[in-house]
């Protein structure tokens, strides 16, 4: 239904920062549960965090608590993640992913998304 299009990936120094932005079409995000998740090469995908259909609630991996925020503009159709301290261990390519605000919150794995973006890649260079 929804398609979601991430932009922002690229390559940036230990410490840096990235701004990536999900775009929506064919639906509204505010119809949705979002979520970030990450996939580095040779390993499964991983959750990072997740936020509420009206932005009230958000979750994120002990991985990068303190130093990613998710937020979301629902008149944009938009819904970015600020990664800030960025390390070495957060290269990976990273997903925006939907649920439908009616099956109620996301418990933070792949299998509860139900539409993805076709990833952005992130590089931390060591």
């Amino acid at each position: 239904q929804v398609q979601l299009i991430e932009s922002g990936g690229g390559l940036v120094q230990v410490g840096g920062s990235l701004r990536l932005s999900c775009a929506a079409s064919g639906g509204t995000v505010g119809n949705y549960v979002m979520g970030w998740l990450r996939q580095a090469p040779g390993k499964e995908r991983q959750f990072v965090t997740r936020i509420s259909w009206n932005g009230g609630s958000t979750y994120y991996a002990d991985s990068v608590k303190g130093r990613f925020t998710i937020s979301r503009d629902n008149a944009k159709n938009t819904v970015y993640l600020q990664m800030d301290s960025l390390k070495p261990e957060d290269t990976a390519v990273y997903y925006c992913a939907a649920r439908p605000r009616w099956r109620g919150p996301a418990m933070g794995v792949p299998a509860d998304y139900d539409y993805w973006g076709q990833g952005t890649q992130v590089t931390v260079s060591s």
